[in-house]
């Protein structure tokens, strides 16, 4: 059952690493890998030095912070809720709700995005005849993009991310809540001090995970969205990787950028699990 996720893993992750020499080289398609000119750490000071570096970085950094504060805990939060519910029947009902933006493509979330947030779209319709409000091109202004990002986001995937935790809550005693009931406790100090911490180890492997993913943003999601107007907000180093290899064809200068973009992702894990090890007893390795 093992092997098919080892070699997957083995083909599309590991193999590929022995591109990665493209980012020391001046690669060209005709001459091969090996053949390359080698150029040594050129490319990442080109990065470096551009123009582009502190705008990506900035909103990568920002994104990824926004993703970590508000869509991280909303799934917590919800899978809390329905776990208080006492209804069976409205408690499935809105985790079908819930859960059913996960299974949409993010092409059609996209073009229901743009739909929606046109300036004849829905969301301007029902802010104008119930507020009065001007018409808003939401995707169109740069200073309403990652909010309209991440928004989608949690929209998205709140559903399908409460289901781990609401498996964890699954497993909590149900003799702790008798307990604390008779201790005269009330549902506030029940979810505090028992659920909470019954979940904590669950919370925390995610945030570990969570953290070494931090600089790789679903950047299919933004380039679906995106448009030179909102680059100064929306471009992140995901995008710039496809616009410098797919569109420009600069396979080293993108090959750079994707390898900056792993270091730091991988820093970050080891970094955010050490914190872990030393503070706790929750750990990945």
């Amino acid at each position: 059952m093992l092997l098919p996720v080892v070699v997957y893993y083995v083909l599309f992750y590991y193999v590929p690493m022995y591109g990665l020499q493209i980012a020391f080289k001046d690669y060209s398609p005709g001459v091969g890998i090996l053949h390359s000119d080698w150029v040594g750490l050129k490319h990442f000071q080109d990065f470096f030095g551009s123009f582009y570096f502190t705008r990506i970085l900035r909103n990568t950094l920002l994104i990824s912070m926004y993703e970590l504060l508000f869509a991280f805990p909303a799934s917590i939060v919800l899978a809390l809720l329905l776990n208080e519910l006492r209804s069976a029947v409205l408690k499935r009902t809105v985790q079908t709700i819930t859960y059913m933006p996960h299974f949409i493509s993010i092409v059609v979330i996209s073009g229901m995005m743009v739909d929606f947030l046109a300036r004849d779209g829905l969301i301007n319709n029902l802010l104008s005849s119930l507020f009065g409000l001007e018409p808003i091109s939401y995707l169109q202004e740069s200073s309403w993009f990652r909010s309209v990002y991440i928004s989608s986001n949690v929209w998205q995937n709140i559903g399908w991310g409460s289901i781990i935790y609401l498996s964890a809550m699954s497993g909590i005693d149900p003799s702790l809540y008798e307990a604390a009931r008779v201790d005269g406790a009330n549902r506030w100090k029940q979810t505090m001090h028992i659920t909470l911490p019954g979940i904590m180890s669950t919370v925390v492997i995610l945030l570990i995970l969570q953290i070494g993913h931090f600089m790789s943003i679903g950047a299919d999601k933004i380039l679906l969205l995106y448009n030179p107007t909102t680059y100064e907000t929306a471009d992140v180093i995901g995008t710039f990787v496809y616009r410098k290899g797919i569109l420009e064809s600069d396979f080293s200068y993108s090959a750079t950028v994707g390898l900056f973009n792993s270091l730091i992702n991988f820093t970050l894990l080891v970094l955010a699990n050490a914190l872990s090890r030393r503070t706790s007893d929750n750990k990945l390795w």
